[in-house]
């Protein structure tokens, strides 16, 4: 699982870094001899998304490393820095994009080119797909670095939308209405925004080992209650780092089981949660004297 998660992880990353250097490149010519400040905005925020393209490869194969003597716990967290940067790449794009957009609307200029029109519509249908492919893959492979890249690749889509309409009025509208592409430009800046930070909240639990979904939480716990011996769970914290989850749990078994029947115990409840959680790679377990007694379940139908 791990292999594969790496390759699939590199393969899509590369992938969307390699269509943003062709669709960059593009844009930002068409906008330079098209005339739109909005499209060279577009080709700006597809060359943040190579550059974070690049972050997200970086965190992928640092998050992949074996745990070592200092990250006893392995090296998972890359994926939440990698997916924090590149959301807070977004928040540095919308505000540059926002204040040129602002700096141009009142001065005079010429409206853009129409064949710029034609640029977007290729680029529109072009990012659409590549977010489709690159979140149905983050999301398999439950990879918050390439799930975040997704939405970067939905943002410039969105930008690229923007342009469209606001170049469409321009040249429909005619004289007066020249602005229209750098009002485009000033409303992506904002959806551009709003995608950053909801990429940047989730990372940023993450790093702080926000728990986990309460249902994941309350599986765990039933798995423990249910083996022989466990007459009750204490406590449980889930944490999570990469894909894997890792669990800090105490159970209680009763005081007069001797050590070595409490050990036996402890390792049957590790087996078991691993086995039926297979994302939880490890789990501590702390032995308490019971003070709390099993309630026997009823198994009659």
């Amino acid at each position: 699982m791990t292999k594969d998660r790496l390759q699939r992880g590199l393969r899509t990353t590369f992938f969307g870094l390699f269509t943003n250097l062709f669709l960059a490149t593009g844009k930002m010519l068409a906008g330079i001899f098209g005339n739109s400040l909005a499209l060279i905005s577009d080709a700006v925020e597809s060359l943040a998304d190579i550059f974070s393209s690049l972050i997200v490869w970086r965190g992928i194969v640092i998050a992949s490393a074996p745990a070592d003597e200092d990250h006893p716990y392995g090296h998972g967290k890359a994926e939440p820095i990698a997916s924090a940067i590149v959301a807070t790449m977004l928040l540095l794009a919308a505000v540059g994009i926002a204040v040129k957009a602002i700096q141009e609307i009142p001065n005079p200029h010429h409206s853009p080119a129409p064949f710029t029109l034609v640029v977007l519509v290729g680029v529109i249908a072009i990012k659409e797909c590549l977010f489709r492919f690159v979140k149905s893959e983050g999301d398999a492979i439950k990879n918050t670095a390439v799930q975040s890249d997704a939405w970067h690749h939905r943002s410039d889509a969105i930008t690229s939308l923007a342009a469209f309409i606001g170049i469409s009025i321009a040249l429909i509208g005619g004289e007066g209405y020249e602005s229209s592409d750098d009002v485009a430009a000033l409303f992506a800046s904002g959806i551009i925004a709003y995608n950053g930070w909801r990429l940047l909240k989730p990372a940023l639990n993450e790093l702080m080992d926000k728990s986990p979904d309460p249902f994941i939480i309350s599986q765990i716990r039933e798995i423990a209650e249910q083996v022989d011996g466990v007459e009750y769970v204490e406590k449980c914290f889930v944490r999570k780092m990469g894909y894997q989850l890792y669990v800090d749990m105490h159970i209680e078994v009763e005081g007069s089981n001797t050590v070595d029947d409490a050990h036996r115990t402890a390792h049957i409840v590790k087996d078991k949660i691993k086995q039926s959680i297979p994302i939880v790679s490890d789990v501590l377990i702390h032995i308490e004297p019971a003070v709390h007694k099993k309630v026997a379940k009823d198994k009659t139908n």
